[in-house]
């Protein structure tokens, strides 16, 4: 039964062209060719990816943020309560009016005292300042150094400009070591992001991080086995070239530099449109959606490998859309914050400002596209 999913599963027939076989791709006359198994390896690289992560965020990351004053904010914890404790775990964390009551009367608390506990506590759950830092401070220096690499790879290729090239001979198409360990390294580190994502900072959109996780890392494993590699490679480097702009923006957010994280948006937001919405749907999704079939009938992995493009594609206009709605505020002079932000509740929050002597707001917190907030303190940097 398995043998025979096995065999149904790598059948040629689903995703190589008509008329030719696995047989083809096996390595001869000093010709290597990309196979399945290579992929085993992403794996442990993926694990050694999450310690190599641990020691930069506790070596790199952290002095570097203290160099940078950013430094945790002291929070009010909830007090023990274990009827307020039970029903933040089972049945929500932000009880109705109806609740509130019900949840006094049981703990001998007012109604203002429960809805403190409940912000608290939900202060208590969220990411401090340093995690956040620390995070966006080790993805922008694998998005960097990626797109570096990437760029590496692909600028002395005859296919990085002209689109045609990408299919001349395909599938036939031998690989190179570089290539090989740029695909290894991309594939690797975005399974560490999915195996890490539970820990990482939840943001609001969270199903879609994992939406595009998946989709990203089944793209990358189709493209190398199938030998998508000249197309995959173009993909890889597009996308990490608007990354590491994302999460440089993010650093300078946290340490509260203003004019610097304001800068670095504008230009994060150009080339993220530019090469999301223009080049990725114009150049490249018409090099795989157009040229193949001057060569080959269209078979399973072709409609395979674009439909995954399309639901990246999909992803890419909801962010580009919450990056516009928030250049939009950033135009208008209104208050500018992340689409997808968890903004930290302070004591005077929901109507409380009155008995707490009217305090001021705490600063929103940014915590992934787009990063932008035009309320740090008087004294940001830039």
């Amino acid at each position: 039964m398995l043998q025979t999913l096995y065999d149904y599963f790598w059948w040629e027939r689903l995703w190589l062209p008509v008329n030719l076989t696995w047989a083809d791709l096996e390595d001869r006359d000093g010709r290597v060719y990309a196979k399945a198994s290579d992929l085993y390896i992403t794996l442990p690289l993926a694990l050694l990816f999450l310690i190599v992560r641990y020691f930069f965020e506790l070596y790199v990351a952290t002095p570097l943020a203290a160099l940078l004053n950013i430094k945790e904010k002291t929070r009010l914890r909830a007090p023990p309560n274990a009827t307020l404790e039970h029903f933040y775990l089972t049945s929500g964390k932000q009880p109705k009016q109806v609740e509130v009551e019900l949840l006094s009367r049981q703990s001998g608390l007012s109604g203002r005292q429960v809805e403190r506990w409940f912000r608290r506590r939900r202060n208590q759950d969220r990411p401090s300042l340093l995690k956040k830092f620390r995070e966006a401070s080790w993805r922008f220096t694998f998005y960097l150094i990626a797109f570096i690499a990437g760029m590496a790879v692909i600028v002395d290729k005859p296919w990085f400009y002209d689109m045609k090239k990408v299919w001349e001979g395909y599938p036939i198409q031998s690989t190179i070591p570089s290539q090989y360990w740029y695909y290894m390294i991309e594939l690797s580190f975005y399974w560490s992001l999915l195996f890490s994502i539970a820990s990482d900072v939840k943001r609001k959109d969270f199903k879609e991080q994992i939406i595009h996780h998946v989709a990203t890392i089944i793209l990358i494993s189709f493209s190398w086995f199938a030998n998508y590699i000249r197309a995959g490679t173009l993909i890889m480097a597009l996308h990490d070239s608007s990354d590491y702009l994302l999460e440089s923006a993010k650093m300078f957010n946290y340490a509260g530099w203003k004019n610097t994280c304001n800068n670095i948006f504008i230009i994060f937001a150009i080339v993220f449109i530019i090469t999301r919405l223009v080049i990725l749907p114009f150049w490249i999704l018409h090099c795989t959606l157009v040229y193949p079939l001057e060569l080959y009938p269209a078979f399973f992995g072709y409609y395979f490998f674009n439909s995954m493009m399309g639901v990246l594609q999909l992803l890419h206009i909801f962010w580009a859309y919450l990056i516009l709605r928030m250049a939009h505020k950033f135009i208008t002079g209104k208050q500018v914050e992340d689409e997808r932000s968890d903004r930290e509740e302070t004591e005077s929050s929901e109507g409380e400002e009155a008995a707490a002597g009217g305090g001021a707001k705490s600063r929103p917190l940014a915590n992934g596209h787009p990063i932008l907030n035009n309320h740090h303190r008087a004294g940001g940097r830039s």
